[in-house]
């Protein structure tokens, strides 16, 4: 009689918490009110967590001095800052739900996200990089240039009625942050008493292949459970100090780093303003950072940096990779060159909160260099075929995730969220997975990622992990083009290494014989210095498909 292994696994643990945010900084504060909750390096800050509750009360009453009512959204317009934080933490001590927009978007995106949820009161700095958000919010409303309250009346945003600005620049109708620490309500002590764990506290645009982002609204419960098990996995305590290079919009910044790190009263590190290196490797030295954070572009260029420039890095012990699958090549690199010999890999997405599942810290060494660990506590995952069906352990499948971690939905858009949630509650993540005898998941691509050629399937990932051996190769990507013969051909950008010569097709056909199917080899090359990537890092590999989809 023949046994069914499915591709099926549910995590254990030790209970879900019934707390807000707000609760875990409280929490936080009592436990570690001594203890450093906050370094930003680039703002030369530090605040422990005595004073980050202080502070975000403050702000909390200033927001609520403005009239916002009960789950009213306060966007946060802004790059990694400490004001960051303190807008994170008072949104949810007031009942407000906090809006995360992407520093990168511009007038379309804004506006569509500004109007989209409803937004009421948003937190900006007067810019970041090559973008001015004054000018940007001028260009959508020009009537904000001729309003003289700063309870501001936009018939473009109807919703906006106030504008905070961070710093010290001063905008006509708009106030500053530091105002809020001056302004009082008396309905604070009843209203952050009054919020409830399952209600939304955030909202988060997912990159939109199609038409505009969709707004991820996620609960108390989705976020603060997330946080306090990747903790819990990462085992952290107050004596860890965790360097977040990633972007605070995102939830690898705000749940993987922020929650996380209040969970257990571990130090937040903020390396700056945005994506830097060197700075990131001069901070871990200089606050001994014993934790890193990144996706594996970023890890590519820690290691690269390190290489240039030697640091002490020995507090380091452990860290965190997630948002693309890591090439066993860059996870031997960053125990080599950085020392982090517990790295870990973590796999998720933004509407389940974003983990479900992660390396545990003694995984053995095959299984850090191939996959993303096991299921999350409390959390269960499926893989399912075309027809919906369960496949067996080691078969291809798409990820299906289902519990406590699962988004509340899509803001006011029911038709995404019938595709997205079955009426049982599994959310299909489009992401093709295998899953060993063990429950351990090795992610093969995105559904829309994977290559067919001439009736062959090819995983990208697969291909990339192979090619990443090659001495001269130190970073590449492989994606599918269009072909009238074989429906689609393999193609790869190749970022050489300093001092290396350039390969030809005929190199990697020569390194891949005998170890990797010919069908699999990419016959279209691109050798390039970098990549387009999103303000998180992730590799775009549409915009590298569009530059064959016309020819």
């Amino acid at each position: 009689m023949r046994i069914k292994h499915l591709s099926y696994s549910s995590g254990g643990g030790k209970g879900l918490l019934s707390m807000t945010v707000g609760d875990l900084l409280r929490n936080a504060a009592h436990k570690w009110g001594r203890h450093d909750a906050m370094i930003s390096a680039h703002e030369h800050t530090t605040w422990t967590y005595s004073e980050l509750l202080q502070r975000s009360e403050q702000i909390a009453k200033g927001l609520l001095a403005l009239g916002l009512p009960k789950q009213a959204r306060v966007g946060i317009y802004a790059p990694n800052c400490k004001e960051w934080l303190l807008t994170q933490m008072a949104a949810s001590l007031a009942d407000l739900i906090l809006v995360n927009i992407n520093p990168a978007y511009q007038t379309r995106e804004l506006a569509h996200a500004l109007n989209k949820v409803g937004v009421s009161a948003l937190v900006m700095t007067p810019g970041f990089k090559q973008s001015n958000y004054i000018e940007l919010m001028k260009h959508i409303d020009p009537s904000l240039s001729s309003q003289e309250s700063t309870t501001l009346n936009l018939p473009n945003i109807p919703t906006l009625k106030h504008i905070i600005l961070i710093g010290d620049k001063k905008e006509q109708a708009m106030m500053n942050f530091d105002d809020l620490y001056n302004m009082n309500s008396d309905e604070y002590h009843d209203r952050t008493l009054e919020v409830k764990f399952d209600d939304p506290t955030n909202i988060q645009f997912t990159s939109g292949t199609t038409g505009n982002p969709k707004a991820a609204t996620l609960s108390h419960f989705n976020i603060v459970n997330n946080g306090y098990y990747i903790g819990e996995l990462q085992k952290y305590d107050r004596h860890d100090r965790v360097a977040i290079p990633v972007p605070l919009y995102h939830c690898f910044g705000m749940v993987i780093g922020n929650l996380a790190c209040i969970a257990h009263g571990s130090a937040m590190v903020f390396t700056d303003f945005g994506f830097n290196a060197a700075a990131t490797m001069d901070t871990i030295e200089k606050e001994h950072v014993t934790t890193l954070y990144g996706v594996p572009t970023m890890f590519v260029a820690y290691v690269r940096e390190q290489e240039k420039k030697k640091r002490k890095v020995n507090t380091m012990r452990t860290g965190i990779v997630a948002g693309a699958v890591c090439v066993p090549e860059l996870m031997k690199q960053i125990v080599d060159v950085l020392g982090i010999t517990q790295m870990t890999n973590c796999y998720g997405m933004t509407e389940t909160a974003p983990i479900s599942f992660q390396l545990h810290l003694n995984a053995d060494h095959e299984k850090r260099l191939t996959t993303v660990g096991e299921v999350h506590p409390h959390v269960e995952c499926k893989l399912i075929n075309a027809e919906g069906k369960i496949v067996e352990r080691g078969e291809v499948g798409e990820v299906c995730i289902r519990g406590y971690s699962v988004m509340k939905g899509y803001w006011e858009d029911e038709k995404a969220n019938k595709k997205a949630i079955t009426p049982d509650g599994w959310m299909l993540t489009e992401d093709q997975g295998i899953m060993d005898e063990h429950g351990y998941l090795r992610i093969v691509g995105r559904s829309k990622d994977m290559i067919i050629r001439g009736g062959e399937n090819i995983y990208p990932s697969e291909v990339e992990s192979y090619l990443a051996t090659h001495p001269g190769i130190e970073e590449v990507h492989v994606f599918g083009v269009p072909d009238s013969f074989l429906g689609e051909q393999v193609a790869a950008w190749i970022k050489i290494k300093a001092g290396q010569q350039q390969l030809s097709v005929k190199d990697l056909e020569e390194f891949c014989k005998g170890n990797i199917a010919h069908f699999k080899v990419p016959k279209i090359i691109k050798m390039v210095d970098g990549f387009p990537t999103t303000v998180t890092g992730k590799v775009q590999k549409n915009k590298m498909r569009a530059e064959y989809s016309s020819q």
